[in-house]
C-alpha cells in the first residue's frame, strides 16, 4: 500500500467508524457486530502505526467512546475513563504480559476479571451519598443519567462505613440473560421493538428519559474500578476492590488474584470455553497488573493503559446475508424455517444455516429474503438469526411464509389452533424418520458414535433401518459395499451398538423421543418407576401422582405406549438385550421431600455444587418456582424467581441459612 492510498483507505475507515459508533453509542441501534467494528478499528490502527504522520486528531484511535448525547446533559468525569486495548488470542495476551515484565520486571501478581458485556458508568459519591451517575461519552464527558442510576437496586444510594470523602467508581451496567429474555417478551407481546441483545437492552433501557422506564427494566451493576479516592491510596488494584465492596458496592464474585502468566491463561482460556456458565453475558477477561505502583511505573498511551488489557472471546454475532429461507422437518413433524446464509466465521465455526425457530418468530423479527442480518452463536448452540438491519434494506427483499406442504414427502403442513409450531401430517415422512433415528443414536440418548445423518439415511435406502429397534439388528453384513465402511470402523460400530445395551434407562426413554418427554423428565421417570416394564403399564393417574408429571405429560406417555408402533419397537429391544431397568431413587436424608430452586451466585458455593449438597442429603432442585417449591435460595444478583419466591410465599435463604439447612459441610 502506498501512502497515498493509505491517506485515502484511513479517510474511509475514519467516516466509517464514526458512523458505527454513532449508531451503537447515540441511537442504541448497530448496523454491525463488535467484530467486525473491531476489525476496522484494527486496520485503522495498522494503518497509523506504519504511517504515523496520517494520524488526525479527531482519529476514533485517539479517542475513547463516541461524543455524549445531547438529549442529556454533560457531565465532566472527575478522572479520565480510560478505554482497554484488546488481545484477539492467548498468544497476543501473553504478548502482552512479556511486554510489560520488561519493563517493570517480574509482575507482582495480576487481576482477571469477567468482561461484563453492558454499558460502562461512573459513579461520584461525595460524603458517602451518590451525587452523579454518567455515562462513558468520550472518556472525558460523558451524559448525566444521575435519575436513572438511582432506580437500579445494585446501586447504593448511601455507602457503608467511612468511605473518602469524595469517591469515583468505574463500573457496567448490564442486563441478565433471564431479566433480557422477559423483557423482550413483554415487548414483543405488546407490540413493542424488541433488542437484539443484553447490551443493547442495558444501553437502551438506561438512557431513557423517563427514569421510571428504566426502574421497569431490571437492571443491575458490578464494579471494576476506582478512579478516584480522596485521602486513600491503595497498594494494590485487587485491595481497592475488597475495599469499595466493603463500602457497598457490587463487584463481581469470579474475579481472582493470580500470580502467574500461565494461571492467567489458564483463567481466560477456562472462561473462554464456558462462557455461558454465568446468568449474565460476558466476551472476554479484563487482565490487570494488580500492583498499583507497577500500574503507574506502565502508565498510559493516549488512550489506554499499559496495565490492563482485554482478552476478547471469539466473536459470537456477525452481520452476513440471508438468501433464503427453507424448512426442515423434524422427529415430530415439527416445521422449522432455517436461513440459508452467505457464509459467515461466527463462534469459531463457518456458518451457513441458522434457525429462525417458527413463522410467528420470523413475522415479529420481521426477517425477509434477501434481508443483512445479525447472525449469533453462542457456545455450542445452533445457530440463529437474531435479527435484520433494515438500514441496509433495498426494497429488493421479500416476506416468507410457510408452505403449504412438506417439502420432504409432499403431505400437508398444518397449524393447529393455539399451537406455534405448524406440523408435517405425513405418517412415513423420510425426514421425520431420519431424525427419530439420529435422535435415538445421539449423545443424550443412546450414545453410538458412527450412526450420523448420512449413514442413516444410506441405511433407510438400503432398507435396514426402519425404527430405532432395527438399530441392533445391524450387522457387519449390512455395511459391506457402503463407502466409508472399512473393517475398523465397522468394527468399532459394532462395539458401538453392543454398549449402548447397558445405557440408563433414562438414555433409553429420551431416545425414544416421547412427546413432551424431555432428558431431565425422562430419567426422573426412570428412577420413579424403575423399569421400562413398569412404565409400559402405568395409568395417568399414577404417572400424575408422579412429583413434576403433569396431566399432558401423563397423557402423552400413556398414549406413546399403547400405539402398535411403539409396542413393536420395544419387543425388539428387549429381544436384543437393551437395558430396561434402573435402580429406584432413594428418598432418604435431612432434605427427604423438599424442592429447592436456586437464584444468583453464592460466594461459597457454585451451581453444580449446591445442587449436589441438596441431592446427596434426598431433596431435589427444579429451575422454576411454584407452589410445591419448599425453599429459593438466594444469592447475590438474583433474578425474577426471587419475585416469584415472594408472590407465592415460598420460604427464601441466603447463603447463610443455606449453609444451616445442609448441616455441617
Amino acid at each position: 500500500m502506498t501512502k497515498a492510498q493509505a491517506k485515502n483507505r484511513a479517510a474511509e475507515l475514519r467516516d466509517q467508524i464514526d458512523y458505527h459508533s454513532y449508531r451503537y453509542h447515540v441511537l442504541d441501534d448497530p448496523e454491525v457486530a463488535d467484530a467486525e467494528y473491531d476489525a476496522l478499528v484494527a486496520e485503522l490502527m495498522a494503518i497509523e502505526e506504519r504511517f504515523p504522520d496520517l494520524v488526525t486528531s479527531d482519529s476514533p484511535t485517539r479517542r475513547v467512546g463516541a461524543p455524549p448525547s445531547d438529549a442529556f446533559t454533560p457531565v465532566r468525569h472527575p478522572t479520565p475513563m480510560m478505554s482497554l486495548d484488546n488481545a484477539f488470542s492467548l498468544e497476543e495476551l501473553l504478548a502482552w504480559g512479556t511486554r510489560t515484565e520488561k519493563i517493570i520486571g517480574s509482575a507482582e501478581g495480576f487481576t482477571c476479571e469477567l468482561k461484563m458485556d453492558g454499558i460502562a458508568v461512573n459513579l461520584v459519591y461525595e460524603d458517602g451519598l451518590l451525587t452523579t451517575g454518567a455515562t462513558r461519552g468520550d472518556g472525558r464527558t460523558g451524559e448525566d443519567i444521575t435519575a436513572n442510576i438511582r432506580t437500579i437496586p445494585s446501586v447504593p444510594l448511601r455507602l457503608r462505613g467511612s468511605p473518602p470523602k469524595v469517591l469515583e467508581v468505574r463500573g457496567e451496567v448490564y442486563m441478565r440473560t433471564d431479566d433480557f429474555e422477559a423483557l423482550n417478551a413483554r415487548l414483543g407481546g405488546a407490540g413493542g421493538k424488541t433488542f437484539a441483545n443484553p447490551r443493547n437492552g442495558a444501553a437502551g433501557s438506561l438512557r431513557q428519559k423517563d427514569p421510571n422506564v428504566t426502574k421497569d427494566r431490571s437492571l443491575s451493576l458490578v464494579c471494576h474500578g476506582v478512579g478516584r479516592a480522596e485521602g486513600v491510596r491503595f497498594s494494590s488494584h485487587s485491595e481497592a476492590l475488597a475495599r469499595i465492596r466493603e463500602w457497598g458496592l457490587r463487584t463481581n464474585t469470579e474475579n481472582v488474584r493470580l500470580e502467574t502468566l500461565d494461571e492467567v491463561y489458564d483463567f481466560c482460556k477456562r472462561w473462554q470455553d464456558n462462557r455461558h456458565d454465568v446468568p449474565y453475558e460476558i466476551d472476554g477477561v479484563v487482565v490487570k497488573i494488580d500492583s498499583i505502583a507497577q500500574q503507574e511505573e506502565l502508565g498510559f498511551t493516549a488512550k489506554a493503559p499499559r496495565w490492563a488489557i482485554a482478552y476478547k472471546f471469539p466473536p459470537e454475532e456477525r452481520t452476513t446475508l440471508m438468501k433464503d429461507i427453507r424448512v426442515h422437518i423434524g422427529r415430530t413433524g415439527a416445521a422449522t424455517p432455517y436461513a440459508v446464509l452467505e457464509p459467515t466465521f461466527v463462534g469459531g465455526v463457518t456458518v451457513s444455516t441458522a434457525t429462525l425457530h417458527n413463522e410467528d418468530e420470523v413475522a415479529r423479527k420481521d426477517i425477509r429474503i434477501g434481508d443483512t442480518v445479525i447472525v449469533r452463536r453462542a457456545g455450542d448452540v445452533i445457530p440463529e438469526v437474531v435479527g435484520p438491519v433494515t438500514a441496509k434494506r433495498t426494497g429488493d427483499e421479500s416476506i416468507w411464509a410457510m408452505p403449504d406442504t412438506c417439502p420432504y414427502c409432499g403431505s400437508d403442513i398444518v397449524r393447529l389452533e393455539g399451537e406455534a409450531v405448524a406440523r408435517c401430517t405425513g405418517v412415513d415422512c423420510p425426514s421425520q424418520r431420519v431424525e427419530r433415528l439420529f435422535h435415538f443414536t445421539s449423545r443424550g440418548a443412546m450414545d453410538i458414535e458412527g450412526l450420523g445423518y448420512e449413514t442413516i439415511g444410506k441405511l433407510i435406502e438400503k432398507g435396514a433401518l426402519n425404527d430405532v429397534g432395527d438399530v441392533y439388528s445391524l450387522s457387519p453384513e449390512t455395511f459391506e459395499g457402503m463407502e466409508g465402511f472399512g473393517e475398523k470402523s465397522i468394527s468399532n460400530l459394532m462395539k458401538g451398538i453392543e454398549a449402548s445395551k447397558s445405557r440408563p434407562l433414562g438414555a433409553l426413554l429420551t431416545g425414544l423421543g416421547i412427546p413432551l418427554v424431555g432428558s431431565k423428565t425422562a430419567y426422573d421417570l426412570a428412577a420413579e418407576v424403575g423399569s421400562l416394564a413398569r412404565l409400559v403399564e402405568m395409568t395417568e393417574d399414577e404417572l400424575v401422582a408422579i412429583d413434576g408429571i403433569g396431566p399432558k405429560v401423563a397423557q402423552s406417555v400413556v398414549t406413546f405406549f399403547a400405539q402398535d408402533a411403539t409396542k413393536s419397537v420395544i419387543d425388539k429391544l428387549v429381544a436384543a438385550g437393551v437395558n430396561t431397568v434402573e435402580e429406584r431413587r432413594k428418598s432418604d436424608g435431612p432434605l427427604s421431600g423438599k424442592t429447592f430452586v436456586l437464584t444468583g451466585s453464592l460466594d461459597n458455593f457454585g451451581r453444580a455444587e449446591a445442587q449436589a449438597a441438596i441431592e446427596e442429603r434426598g431433596g431435589k432442585v427444579t429451575s422454576s418456582v411454584s407452589k410445591k417449591t419448599d425453599y429459593v435460595v438466594v444469592g447475590e444478583n438474583p433474578g425474577s424467581k426471587l419475585d416469584k419466591a415472594h408472590q407465592l410465599n415460598v420460604e427464601v435463604l441466603d447463603e447463610e441459612g443455606f449453609e444451616k439447612i445442609l448441616g455441617s459441610r
